[in-house]
């Protein structure tokens, strides 16, 4: 290992404050500030954004020797320092859909701090902590670090790599389901690429179904959105194709939901489902990318499945092969990979025969 056990933790420390830092410098705008305007003082940031200006001050230096902004003179006053955002981190920090846009992860982290004591207390009686109580903060999170990949990717790389669908879905009167649908970024994305095509968007978290509708409203789209289960898909049904995005491993009976996105496909229908690029199989220590999603399994996806009983309780990190395993337990011929590099997710394509 390329460091002692006690100098990890210290990173880790250091960069779950500096999430923190992150999580403030969204919530109240400050990044968003530096980026209208320029070089700024802590005053001038305090005036604009509507803070203290001690807190501005004290963040800005934060920031500054975190390396997120940066201070034109640091050996300045400091009420005269000026401060600035980088080019190159305006789409990380403030851009929602930049491709390197991962400060909604400050979100999902101080929404599971929220529930963490819940969570812990979950782990001594085996019950969960519902997805809904993980917040507003977690919800937001979860939306924006989703956000770009959705608009952009599912309907720019993915769903044509899969060409027979895609033309399926360019032609009038075809029918699409979003399973899980989140903050609908995924509906809106095909609502725009297929404007021929009846979007519906599914989620059975009700806070979830209102922002995806006012997302909608916002960008002018047709997509509808209806808090169900997965049960209602199949009385919906037919559809030409279904997609499941980032939703397969937190469900509690997953294999309910295969078989009602099965009985709800057209006979030459196909279900999308996009989940994490995890490893083919389970080794010790793993990458960053298993350390990741292990990381979000235990303090939220499988304690969020488990509050719903009986449950799966598949965790985050779901294989290749278990993908497999689901699809075939819910009458799907085949399941295979589609080829087409999706970043932190692989995507599968199931067909009914």
């Amino acid at each position: 290992m390329s460091s002692t056990l006690d100098e990890r933790l210290l990173e880790a420390t250091t960069g779950a404050l500096e999430l923190f830092g992150v999580y403030l410098g969204t919530r109240l705008g400050l990044y968003r500030t530096l980026a209208r305007h320029g070089r700024m003082t802590a005053a001038e940031l305090a005036d604009a954004a509507g803070v203290h200006p001690r807190y501005a001050r004290e963040w800005l230096e934060q920031q500054a020797v975190a390396g997120f902004v940066a201070v034109d003179d640091p050996a300045r006053p400091a009420d005269a320092r000026r401060y600035r955002l980088p080019a190159d981190h305006a789409g990380v920090l403030v851009d929602p859909v930049d491709p390197a846009h991962v400060a909604p992860f400050a979100d999902m982290v101080v929404g599971i701090a929220q529930v963490l004591d819940r969570v812990a207390a979950s782990y001594r009686d085996g019950s969960g902590v519902p997805y809904a109580d993980y917040g507003a903060d977690f919800r937001r999170g979860q939306g924006g670090i989703n956000r770009p990949a959705f608009l952009t990717e599912l309907t720019g790389r993915w769903l044509p790599a899969a060409a027979d669908v895609h033309a399926r879905l360019s032609r009038p009167g075809a029918r699409i389901a979003d399973v899980g649908c989140g903050h609908g970024w995924s509906s809106i994305a095909m609502a725009r690429a297929y404007p021929d095509a009846e979007v519906i968007g599914y989620d059975a978290d009700a806070a979830s179904i209102a922002e995806a509708r006012g997302h909608a409203a916002a960008a002018g789209v047709a997509a509808r959105f209806v808090r169900a289960d997965a049960g209602a898909i199949a009385e919906d049904g037919p559809f030409d194709a279904i997609v499941a995005l980032e939703v397969l491993h937190d469900l509690a009976r997953p294999g309910e939901t295969l078989a009602a996105c099965r009985r709800a496909l057209t006979e030459d229908g196909t279900l999308i489902v996009v989940d994490e690029k995890v490893a083919p199989r389970f080794t010790a220590p793993g990458d960053l990318a298993e350390r990741l999603m292990y990381g979000w399994s235990i303090s939220h996806c499988l304690p969020a499945a488990l509050a719903e009983q009986p449950s799966a309780g598949l965790g985050t990190v779901l294989r290749e092969d278990v993908v497999g395993d689901l699809g075939a337990a819910a009458g799907f011929a085949s399941t295979r990979v589609v080829d087409v590099d999706a970043g932190f997710f692989r995507v599968y394509r199931l067909e009914p025969r």
